[in-house]
């Protein structure tokens, strides 16, 4: 499974966990910033200074937020400003692809909502709009198309 990473002043992209993870010169284990969590983590800071390099994109702005979107539909919109200590985890501590949370995980330790995870994290977007100052903004966001919701209303 891909993931997409979209930034509208850089460009996008799809990579595999395995893919996004090589461009991040930062390896950790998970448990070195989030208790009772193992597996293999890339810092997120340090990955996206990588992936801005890889684009030749240093002189952009940096985004104000990060939008990431899982398979079942799980967004999270979180500050710039609290992704200091964040990580992808994409490996268990064995070396085998994540058995939970396939095939990306975030974890956003000390941030606004204490520690924020995002498991089976598909899409990754670099946000330039919004309130840096806000707080982390999650949930489900069932996309409901008008149609849809006529259909289920009529029954």
């Amino acid at each position: 499974m891909e993931i997409a990473v979209y930034d509208e002043k850089i460009g996008s992209e799809r990579l595999t966990a395995d893919e996004l993870a090589a461009i991040g010169p930062l390896h950790l284990s998970a448990a070195e910033r989030v208790e009772g969590v193992s597996g293999r983590a890339v810092d997120f800071l340090q990955w996206y200074a990588a992936w801005r390099s890889r684009h030749g994109a240093e002189g952009q702005p940096m985004p104000k937020r990060l939008g990431v979107r899982a398979a079942d539909e799980f967004e999270a919109s979180v500050p710039w400003a609290q992704l200091e200590r964040a990580l992808l985890l994409y490996r268990q501590e064995d070396g085998q692809p994540l058995k939970k949370g396939y095939p990306l995980r975030l974890y956003v330790p000390d941030g606004s909502s204490d520690c924020l995870n995002v498991k089976s994290v598909v899409q990754i977007r670099f946000l330039y709009e919004g309130d840096p100052q806000e707080g982390a903004d999650y949930g489900f966001r069932n996309q409901i198309s008008p149609d849809q919701l006529r259909k289920r209303e009529a029954k």
